[in-house]
Parts: C-alpha cells; structure tokens; sequence
C-alpha cells in the first residue's frame, strides 16, 4: 500500500527549507507522537528510508529472535550456512 505526497520547498532571504508531509492516514496507522525524532537514511536516490528509534511495540505481530543480525540498511541479515550440500541445488530423482 502506498501514499503519494509533494516535496514542498519554501525558500527565505537566507535559507531555504524542505518539507515532506505525512498524509494523516499515514501518520495515525503509525501512531506517530508529535515531536518524535526520526532519523532519514539514503538506500539510493529512488528509495528514502525513515527509521524510528523509538517505536511502539507491535501489538499483534511477534518480535523477531535476537539471533538475527540487522544490516545497516535495516534488512535481516540470514547466517551462512556451512553445509555444503545446501549450496548445490536440488537432488535428482533416482
């Protein structure tokens, strides 16, 4: 599911600021509190992340097992596996 917004830009004598609003949908299914920090991460100049520090927990889904590990970008990092039969593929059939 997506929201569409604007970038707005508002430019002063001295300074220029940039402005990126959350449709309100958005920022209630979030539960977003009014002067909560976030913090904006660059995955490429197609994708903008925002991280929470400091979210609320889940209510219905579980939290992941602390032996994942996060990678800088957010995703999951899975172990290697030291088997090397799982990295040939599938078993013919006899």
């Amino acid at each position: 599911m997506g929201f569409f917004t604007k970038v707005q830009l508002i430019k002063r004598k001295s300074s220029e600021q940039w402005y990126i609003n959350f449709p309100s949908a958005l920022a209630q299914a979030m539960e977003f509190q009014r002067g909560e920090e976030m913090e904006w991460l660059v995955e490429d100049k197609s994708l903008l992340a925002l991280r929470r520090p400091s979210a609320p927990p889940p209510v219905l889904k579980k939290t992941p097992p602390s032996s994942t590990a996060s990678t800088p970008s957010g995703k999951t990092a899975h172990p290697q596996t030291s088997n090397p039969a799982s990295s040939r593929g599938p078993t013919p059939s006899p």
